[in-house]
């Protein structure tokens, strides 16, 4: 057994559903865009999704921002715990976490007002129509992103993420805190990362 097959089996079996009849197999994470997710981080996850276990409906996927790595760099990580495929995607991080927009990834803040992202582990919540289109409401359900909430962190779209953007400016804009994707991927993330899932933002 491999090493990403050992991580898929442990996260599948601490999300409690049993590895019986499922079709492992040979089957091996894999990434679209050739991007992996750090044994670390997947480790990670795994033990948020078991510790919150109760709370999370959809234990088919969970979803992991790794924030080790660039913005202009696909990153959030849609990870099926059933095939072991994974889709990545280009996500934003917050302003207060990268002062100077170097489009990378200096601190974390759960501080009202830091405009910072926050680490940990999330439950997806319901859907709701911003300024943005079509959002959905994110839970912190962790001491260091318990302020999600009241600081109306969220996934939505934004004009400022964009492959051309990564492209030309060798990173993407900058969010208040927020999850924010491209028009061109959003539909994707709001159709697979249902209310009910796990998401883990992190760094190794």
């Amino acid at each position: 057994m491999g090493r990403r097959q050992f991580f898929q089996n442990a996260a599948v079996a601490a999300a409690g559903l049993g590895l019986s009849g499922l079709p492992f197999g040979s089957i091996v994470a894999r990434a679209s865009t050739g991007q992996s997710i750090p044994t670390r981080l997947l480790t990670k996850a795994g033990a948020a999704l078991a510790i919150h276990g109760d709370r999370i409906a959809n234990r088919r996927l969970m979803a992991i921002a790794d924030f080790s790595t660039p913005s202009a760099t696909p990153r959030f990580h849609l990870y099926d715990l059933i095939t072991g495929d994974t889709t990545t995607l280009l996500v934003s991080h917050g302003k207060g976490s990268d002062p100077s927009h170097s489009g990378w990834v200096q601190q974390f803040s759960n501080v009202p007002g830091s405009e910072a992202t926050s680490e940990g582990a999330y439950l997806v919540g319901d859907t709701y129509y911003g300024k943005y289109g079509e959002s959905r409401r994110l839970i912190g359900l962790e001491p260091q992103n318990d302020q999600a909430e009241s600081r109306a962190i969220v996934i939505h779209p934004a004009w400022y993420v964009s492959q051309s953007i990564a492209e030309q400016q060798g990173k993407v804009g900058r969010s208040q805190g927020c999850f924010a994707f491209s028009f061109d991927d959003i539909g994707q993330v709001l159709a697979r990362v249902a209310p009910g899932s796990l998401l883990y933002a992190g760094k190794v």
